[in-house]
C-alpha cells in the first residue's frame, strides 16, 4: 500500500543566502502527520529521535577508541582501527580534503565493523565536517568491508548547484546522444558515502553539495539510512540524496530523514536485485525533479520492464509538494 500525505509547507523559513546556498540550517518542522480514526498518515519520529536528527537522537556516539582532530590522525585510526572499534571526530574539526582527493583520489576508507562518528546533537553540536570541494570526488568516504557505521557528521560536498544550463547545453543543442553525455560528463562529479559492502548504517548526519550522490548505495544487502538531514545534491541529470543497484545487488531501509534540494531525494536503477523500503521521511519540496524514483527497463535499455524485485513506500510526508512526489519507471518483479 502506497500511503503519502500532502500538507501546506509547514517548516520554518530557511535563513538568508550565506557563502553556499546549502549552508543553512536543518528546517524546524511543525507536526508532520496526522491521526484520522486510529490510522496514522505522514511521517511521524520514533522513540529514536527527531525526523532528521541533531537535537534529541538518542544514539549520539560521544568518544571511541581513537579521538582525532587532523587528517594524518583521521587516516592514521582508519589503518590501525579494528571491527567493534570507533574512531571519532573531534566535534571542531572541519578537514579539507580538497588537495588529497585532486593530489591522490584519497578517500578516507572506514574497515570492517567500525564505526566513523562525531557528536552532531549534543549539546547542540552540529558535529564534526569531512569536506571535499573537488568537483571529481569519487566517495569522500568509502567502505573497506561489511558492517560499517557512519554517524554524527556533517560530510559536504563541493557542488550545490544545480547546474541547468551545463545540462541544457549539453542536451538540448541538437548534439547526438553520444556527443551529448560526453560534453555533460566533462564536468566531473562527486559522491560523498559510496559502498559496495552489505550493511552499511548512515544515522544522524547532515549530507549536502555531493553533485552526484550524497550516499551511494551501489552494491550491499541490509544498507539503512536513517535519521539524517540530506540536501543540496541536485544537479541536473544526476543530484540524488540516495541511490543505489550500480552494482550486482543494493537493498536499503531509508527512514526518518529531511530531505530537500535533491534533484531525487531517493533513486534506485531498478535492476534485478534492486529493492527499497522508504518510510516516515520528510521531504520539504525544493526540487528539479520528482523526489523518489525508481529506474525501469527501458531506462537501462536492457529490453525488459522491471523496476526492481520490490519497493515499499509509505507513511512519508511531502511539504509544498512542487513536483510529482513518487515515480516507478516499470514493475517490480
Amino acid at each position: 500500500m502506497l500511503t503519502v500525505l500532502m500538507v501546506g509547507a509547514l517548516c520554518a523559513l530557511l535563513t538568508p543566502a550565506m557563502a553556499r546556498e546549502d549552508d543553512v540550517p536543518m528546517p524546524v518542522l511543525a507536526q508532520t502527520w496526522v491521526e484520522i480514526d486510529g490510522e496514522v498518515f505522514g511521517a511521524r519520529p520514533d522513540e529514536v529521535g527527531p525526523i532528521g536528527g541533531g537535537t534529541g537522537y538518542t544514539r549520539v556516539v560521544t568518544s571511541g577508541q581513537y579521538t582525532v582532530a587532523t587528517i594524518d590522525e583521521l587516516l592514521d585510526a582508519m589503518s590501525k582501527a579494528k571491527a567493534g572499534e570507533t574512531v571519532f571526530v573531534d566535534p571542531k574539526a572541519e578537514l579539507d580534503f580538497t588537495a588529497l582527493v585532486y593530489a591522490e583520489d584519497l578517500a578516507i576508507v572506514v574497515p570492517e565493523g567500525v564505526t566513523l562518528a562525531s557528536n552532531r546533537g549534543q549539546d547542540g553540536s552540529p558535529g564534526a565536517m569531512l569536506y571535499s570541494d573537488a568537483f571529481q570526488t569519487n566517495g569522500l568516504i568509502r567502505t573497506g568491508g561489511p558492517n560499517v557505521r557512519i554517524t554524527g557528521l556533517r560530510v559536504r560536498g563541493p557542488d550545490p548547484k544545480t547546474r541547468l544550463d551545463h545540462h541544457r547545453r549539453a542536451y538540448s543543442t541538437g548534439r547526438p546522444e553520444r556527443e551529448a553525455g560526453a560534453y555533460y560528463y566533462k564536468l566531473p562529479n562527486s559522491n560523498g558515502i559510496s559502498t559496495r559492502f552489505p550493511n552499511l548504517e548512515v544515522d544522524n548526519c547532515e549530507l549536502s553539495g555531493w553533485s552526484s550522490g550524497a550516499v551511494d548505495l551501489s552494491d550491499g544487502t541490509g544498507q539503512h539510512v536513517h535519521h539524517c538531514y540530506i540536501h543540496h545534491n541536485q544537479r541536473n541529470g544526476l543530484g540524488y540524496g540516495v541511490v543505489m543497484g550500480y552494482g550486482k545487488q543494493a537493498v536499503a531501509l531509508i527512514e526518518y530523514n529531511i530531505f530537500d534540494y535533491n534533484r531525487h531525494s531517493i533513486a534506485g536503477t531498478g535492476k534485478p536485485g534492486n529493492a527499497y523500503e522508504a518510510s516516515n521521511n520528510v521531504e520539504v519540496g525544493h526540487a528539479i525533479s520528482h523526489y523518489f524514483d525508481l529506474h525501469g527497463g527501458s531506462d537501462r535499455r536492457d529490453g525488459t520492464n522491471i523496476a526492481g524485485d520490490w519497493l515499499r513506500i509509505h507513511h512519508n510526508t511531502f511539504l509544498a509538494a512542487t513536483q510529482r512526489a513518487i515515480v516507478i519507471r516499470g514493475v517490480p518483479t
